[in-house]
């Protein structure tokens, strides 16, 4: 696959600049982009909460009334994947295939997981190149250095991806010019390994794919070259949102922080520059349903070049195991006589819905101070690991969980709670507890209601309000063990059908043997696919 070359200046900055024919006309340009966004955010809140008000906090009182594009065997599907706007998670492609040609595969991410603190975007760079990587494929990694008290990648890491390690920049992100050095070296010896001419530029062959979590690979290098694949994890227009909604959780005698008034317009400013430098990139996942539809109707790009797949997970560390979860429940003292038991994982901050969480647990444990019907587990820790621990004894924070603990965690669960207050990306954390069968309760967010939590046979959402996260918890108690159990089942099913890290992997390696080797790969069905 031949691709070319950029330039690019030495202190690895690459912005797009473009100069207008008059001040006049950029201004006229920045009001109608302006316009737009905020007409789309005004339409759009609305809606995202009609189902979600206080008084009601399944999903949907007819979960019939909104389809999930994210549905096993929804819509039989013939012909060019390129052409098909759903999430590739309901499609099933040959694990084993004679014609599938191992690839060489470039990633950029920003940091490698290491231990319990890793974001999600990292996350899931591990998984799905692991995934990868177990397919056969080769994979270099181009990110930043751990840190000097941080130990390296895991052992499994190091047997199945090469790494290429760069010095972070001082405010600790990757130094994009210094790993694109490495990224060219790496690809001329491909090139020469293979026995092909070098010449000037990229030339052919080399790498088959370049992968990149997000803005790791930087637009202005990305430009002109075919066989670079974005992955989403959180785009302007969804932060927008995540301000809007944190603003909902203000108390109405409060005033609007100078900070907040800020934010909200530099990012505006950032969704029309994400607008314009967004193109540069010949290929786009989007990780939920919703994104897709904002690359496709907002951000305005070719159908064809955006692929919806949502996130994966390790479906050998996360599925139910009732034995490690009644261990995990005797471990840290949970009586037996409890009727539910609700978990939270993660950053125990506030834009994570943690004070609103609070307000809503004081309030019930309040009602019925000596004898509580429920019992709460927070793995993470935070600014409000503390303030949980001024609840009493009913409410236990464990600080940050392994990978591997984690999954004991969920299964001694009966719901898991996940109030985030961010509307960008998909939480692992939700998915993870799906997967080990457990209910979920979520806030009602677009990435969410379309893509994992599709009906109330799955759980329960709540609009960032104290009133409806209260009555949510209210209704969680009321439908009981029971309820709970056949909800978790049907999570357990939605979850092993598509977002395990073996379904990801497949759809990723569909799409990067259509862009890199062509037409054969981007049809479907293949044979044995139908």
């Amino acid at each position: 696959m031949g691709f070319s070359s950029v330039t690019s200046s030495s202190n690895g900055s690459h912005e797009i600049h473009s100069k207008p024919k008059s001040g006049t006309a950029l201004f006229n340009w920045y009001i109608v982009w302006a316009f737009l966004v905020v007409l789309a955010f005004l339409l759009y809140t609305p809606w995202l909460f009609l189902y979600s008000s206080s008084s009601n906090t399944h999903i949907f009182q007819n979960p019939c009334t909104v389809i999930s594009t994210t549905s096993p065997g929804r819509i039989p599907f013939q012909g060019d994947l390129r052409e098909y706007s759903s999430s590739w998670n309901a499609l099933v492609f040959r694990d084993s295939n004679p014609q599938r040609p191992p690839l060489k595969i470039a990633l950029f991410v920003k940091k490698w997981p290491i231990g319990s603190s890793a974001g999600g975007m990292e996350r899931h760079a591990r998984t799905l190149h692991r995934e990868l990587a177990l397919r056969g494929h080769k994979i270099h990694v181009f990110t930043s250095s751990p840190p000097q008290d941080r130990s390296p990648p895991d052992q499994t890491d190091l047997n199945l991806i090469t790494f290429h390690f760069s010095n972070p920049t001082p405010g600790g992100n990757l130094n994009a010019g210094e790993a694109w050095d490495q990224f060219l070296k790496v690809n001329r010896t491909l090139k020469n390994t293979e026995g092909k001419e070098l010449s000037e530029g990229m030339g052919e062959a080399g790498f088959d794919i370049i992968h990149t979590e997000s803005v790791a690979l930087t637009h202005g290098r990305a430009m002109g070259l075919k066989n670079v694949v974005v992955s989403w994890h959180g785009i302007g227009y969804e932060i927008i949102h995540s301000d809007i909604v944190q603003d909902l959780t203000r108390n109405s005698s409060e005033p609007r922080t100078l900070d907040l008034q800020k934010a909200l317009t530099d990012r505006l400013q950032r969704v029309i520059a994400e607008i314009n430098f967004f193109p540069s990139y010949a290929h786009h996942v989007a990780t939920s349903d919703s994104v897709g539809e904002i690359l496709r109707t907002v951000y305005m790009l070719p159908p064809e070049r955006i692929h919806v797949i949502i996130n994966g997970v390790d479906e050998g560390l996360f599925k139910p195991d009732e034995s490690a979860g009644k261990k995990f429940r005797l471990k840290y003292g949970i009586p037996a006589k409890i009727p539910v038991v609700i978990g939270m994982a993660g950053r125990l901050v506030k834009d994570k819905g943690h004070p609103l969480v609070f307000s809503a647990l004081q309030t019930l444990i309040e009602s019925n101070p000596r004898n509580p019907n429920f019992f709460v587990l927070i793995a993470g820790d935070g600014p409000w690991a503390d303030r949980y621990k001024e609840l009493g004894p009913n409410v236990k924070v464990l600080g940050p969980l392994s990978t591997a603990r984690l999954g004991d965690f969920y299964n001694a669960l009966d719901v898991f709670l996940n109030p985030t207050l961010r509307a960008q990306g998909l939480d692992h954390t939700t998915i993870e507890a799906m997967l080990c069968g457990k209910t979920v309760m979520v806030s009602h967010f677009a990435s969410v209601v379309k893509s994992l939590v599709v009906s109330e046979d799955f759980g329960y959402t709540f609009s960032p309000r104290l009133e409806s996260l209260k009555k949510g918890l209210e209704r969680v108690l009321e439908d009981g063990k029971g309820v709970l159990e056949e909800k978790g089942r049907n999570c357990r099913r939605r979850a092993e059908g598509l977002f395990t890290a073996k379904k990801m992997g497949a759809a990723y390696e569909r799409l990067f043997l259509c862009v890199a080797k062509g037409i054969d790969f981007c049809k479907y069905p293949l044979s044995g696919e139908d």
